[in-house]
């Protein structure tokens, strides 16, 4: 059986971890795959997990599981 997938229209690749937004402290907050089925969540695959951009002024945090 295969796991999640990546958010991203057009990637098939598994998703390694879980993006959620916080658009009032203008934070991304990236970290291991949380619950499936989680509306305000987006899966990524490593792929896109490392190459992730988030908008001038914002703040990424990372949980150490994934150290980029």
């Amino acid at each position: 059986m295969r796991g999640r997938l990546c958010s991203k229209i057009g990637c098939a690749r598994e998703a390694v971890a879980t993006l959620t937004y916080d658009y009032g402290d203008r934070m991304a907050a990236l970290g291991p795959l949380g619950r499936a089925g989680d509306p305000h969540a987006h899966d990524l695959c490593a792929a896109h997990t490392e190459r992730l951009s988030v908008p001038q002024g914002w703040v990424v945090l990372t949980h150490d599981a994934l150290a980029r």
